[in-house]
């Protein structure tokens, strides 16, 4: 299959799954089939929106606007595009929904230049960039990327820091390249030593716990594997009489949320999903050392967290229902929103050290562990753009320094990508109790910075991740394997017979 036919395979799939003339698991086995890789991050998002809180209500959204400087900018390099027509298809990530909001009485307002962001479910979303692509048709000048379409798309797209100095006259000041994280930058945005685009996104596995129960039973932050357990049986015990566990999970059997928390557990304990080789060795004796930790996790958790995805285990804390967890970051501003019980009572930190840690090296498939589970996206100017330079202009507007710490206030918390964004003042001044906080996020930028994880790379890990790890960890839980070792065992085998045709020869 060519470049060409495969895109238009992709697209003419993604359209069927749209439609709902194919199943979810249909459609992701197309895209193996393919050679399409789809992080399973974005794989869950199939068929509806972020599971994460919104963008913070009206009231929040008063904040300093747009810069003189930024103002005369725009008005000096965009006068000569005005009337042009711009478009960005993206799904609904914090970044995209505040660039909706903020596009045309800032952007449009000083340039002329309209713009058009078109917010989709993911399937629709690499519809569009697919077909777009394949045609050559420059019917969309901004593309969204989810990090695991990189390779399909990388000869689609120009590399933005060439591009910065190949159009001097058009080049944002101060947009400074060094200050985007060089995790994100290498992790999310580049292929074969290419930029596609620039990270726009960037979702990660942080601490968050009650501190008033901490400071009630005189514990402390947990640094280290061990005494994480120890704490969260510690709660567990003093609390569960008045209906808070020690901690919770996102647990549903056959959902990529329990693969999430399986391998930040196993990545803890010095595991990996794969070896250098590319077989499973979730396995192997540090996989069962993770795998271990998290059944006796579940002892302490919620009896529904077996239900839950990401919603219900974000919902447990928020409803004073679970004392501490590890998971995503861009929960924390939810704790402090008009429906929580625990407005105040959160606290965000580093995850704990792991106990064990593979290198990337001896792992599979740029598999990259790490208790800091991620996902991510980037934003990418199409080669086929029949506006460039209108869209160039918007890209690096929409990824300024000063629009990303406004995004990071606007966007409800959502993890920020640029270093500087956690150390400007408007974003500090947020770090307080109130919808849209950023006291959560010294620990998201210690994170990305010092203890990232990353999924394997290939096409089948869609499958993998959401069909196969999933479904039988699912079984485990609800005790229909004799032993954890036979459960690893099962997934070895579908896992093994999945990679099998990416494996390297």
């Amino acid at each position: 299959m060519n470049e060409g036919d495969r895109k238009g395979y992709v697209a003419d799939s993604a359209r069927a799954y749209s439609d709902r003339r194919i199943g979810k698991r249909e459609f992701l086995r197309r895209l193996s089939v393919a050679g399409v890789g789809l992080s399973s991050f974005a794989a869950a998002m199939l068929g509806g929106n972020r599971p994460f809180p919104g963008v913070a209500s009206a009231q929040v959204l008063v904040d300093s606007g747009s810069s003189a400087e930024m103002a005369k900018w725009l008005r000096d390099v965009g006068s000569k595009y005005k009337g042009t027509k711009i478009r960005f298809v993206s799904e609904s990530t914090p970044p995209s929904v505040v660039a909706k909001l903020l596009a045309k009485d800032e952007f449009t307002a000083n340039t002329g230049i309209e713009v058009d962001i078109e917010i989709v479910p993911l399937e629709q979303v690499l519809e569009k960039v697919t077909a777009d692509a394949r045609g050559q048709l420059g019917a969309y000048d901004l593309h969204y990327l989810d990090q695991s379409w990189t390779a399909l798309f990388s000869g689609d797209t120009i590399d933005p820091r060439e591009h910065y100095d190949r159009k001097r006259d058009l080049a944002l000041p101060g947009f400074d390249w060094s200050d985007f994280s060089k995790p994100l930058m290498q992790g999310i945005s580049t292929y074969q030593d290419k930029l596609i685009g620039i990270p726009f996104d960037i979702p990660i596995f942080i601490l968050m716990y009650r501190k008033d129960l901490f400071d009630k039973h005189g514990l402390k932050v947990p640094t280290t594997m061990d005494e994480y357990m120890k704490v969260v049986k510690a709660l567990d015990a003093a609390e569960r009489g008045n209906g808070i566990y020690g901690t919770t999970g996102q647990l549903k059997a056959g959902h990529y949320s329990l693969t999430c928390d399986w391998s930040a557990w196993l990545w803890a304990h010095g595991g990996s999903v794969f070896n250098k080789d590319g077989f499973f060795s979730g396995g192997d004796q540090d996989g069962m050392r993770g795998l271990a930790y998290m059944l006796e996790l579940v002892k302490h958790m919620p009896p529904a967290a077996k239900t839950w995805t990401w919603d219900g285990e974000a919902q447990s804390i928020a409803q004073g229902n679970a004392a501490m967890v590890i998971s995503w970051g861009e929960f924390f501003p939810g704790f402090d929103g008009k429906d929580s019980k625990v407005v105040g009572l959160m606290e965000a930190a580093r995850p704990p050290a792991e106990a064990r840690l593979r290198s990337p090296d001896a792992a599979g498939f740029l598999e990259v562990p790490h208790i800091g589970h991620q996902g991510g996206s980037s934003i990418c100017l199409s080669k086929y753009s029949k506006n460039p330079e209108a869209a160039w202009i918007f890209m690096q507007w929409v990824c300024s320094k000063d629009v990303a710490a406004r995004s990071a206030i606007l966007g409800s918390g959502g993890a920020a990508v640029r270093n500087s964004t956690y150390k400007d003042p408007r974003v500090l001044a947020a770090a307080k109790v109130g919808p849209g906080t950023t006291r959560h996020f010294p620990a998201t930028e210690w994170t990305i910075n010092n203890a990232m994880g990353s999924d394997p790379k290939l096409p089948a890990w869609v499958e993998v991740s959401n069909d196969i790890i999933p479904g039988e960890l699912g079984k485990l839980l609800a005790g229909q394997y004799g032993s954890p070792e036979q459960c690893m065992a099962a997934i070895g085998a579908q896992v093994d017979k999945a990679a099998a045709p990416f494996r390297k020869r």
